[in-house]
């Protein structure tokens, strides 16, 4: 009986897993195919970039800072053991543009805006203003879901710019100011180790990070219900999943480009 029911268990779970990623793409491919129809959403796309980049200014900055100083201090005091300290800022400047400012960016991107996401769709669900909006004959699709796509792809890229710049500014200050690294040093290995293809392989990540986070926030919070206590479980869900998401994305993206 015990084994029956675990395996009448587990093949109840993956078919629900099963049955949950294709709801999950019709919803994504219905959202991305709503775009190609009239009206197109140009200002809900920029107000949803303003709230999506401009709001998350602050947490992206000081995030960065911080990262950087902190991965500079542990790095420059190993490689002081090898003496070869010097080479802290090419490492600092590889491990951000290729990893660290993508995912990071991402995951604050998620902590701030996707779980805003996910309880703003969510309300409006439990509260019956999507359905009001399908009784007025216009697509929620359209209206609430692809803005906020559109712009988590744009401003992902864009904001692990400003995450490189300022994680390497907390790099230099770390770097030269407190672990007294030869300021000529830092920037010459800088520019000797990293080029233009590690900057785009980290925007082009972005890109991708953009896409799952915010395809997974509006999905969770689109589908939620059960009032408040619903909405609550959609926004966690939809942290949590996209969080583990970019986690994995990032392996995969970093496999194929290598």
């Amino acid at each position: 009986m015990i084994i029956k029911f675990l395996i009448v268990t587990i093949r109840s779970s993956i078919i629900a897993q099963i049955t949950g990623l294709g709801n999950f793409s019709i919803f994504v491919g219905m959202a991305i195919k709503s775009a190609f129809r009239p009206p197109f959403r140009y200002k809900a796309i920029l107000k949803q970039m303003e709230n999506i980049g401009t709001d998350s200014l602050p947490i992206i900055i000081l995030t960065a800072i911080f990262s950087g100083a902190v991965l500079t201090l542990e790095s420059g005091q190993m490689l002081y053991r090898f003496r070869t300290e010097t080479v802290v800022g090419s490492l600092v400047s590889l491990s951000f543009t290729r990893q660290m400012a993508p995912v990071l960016a991402a995951l604050m991107i998620i902590a701030r805006s996707g779980s805003a996401m996910a309880a703003q769709l969510g309300t409006m669900r439990v509260t019956g203003q999507i359905d009001a909006i399908e009784a007025m004959a216009v697509d929620p699709l359209q209206l609430l879901v692809f803005p906020r796509i559109i712009a988590c792809i744009l401003i992902l890229p864009i904001q692990t710019i400003v995450y490189d710049f300022f994680g390497m500014l907390g790099s230099y200050i770390t770097g030269v100011k407190v672990l007294g690294i030869s300021e000529a040093f830092y920037f010459y290995f800088i520019q000797l180790y990293t080029d233009f293809g590690d900057i785009t392989m980290g925007l082009y990540k972005a890109a991708w990070f953009g896409l799952i986070l915010s395809c997974i926030a509006c999905y969770c919070g689109f589908h939620s219900e059960n009032g408040a206590l619903g909405v609550g479980r959609s926004t966690t869900k939809a942290v949590v999943a996209s969080s583990a998401a970019i986690l994995v994305a990032n392996y995969f993206l970093t496999a194929l480009q290598t």
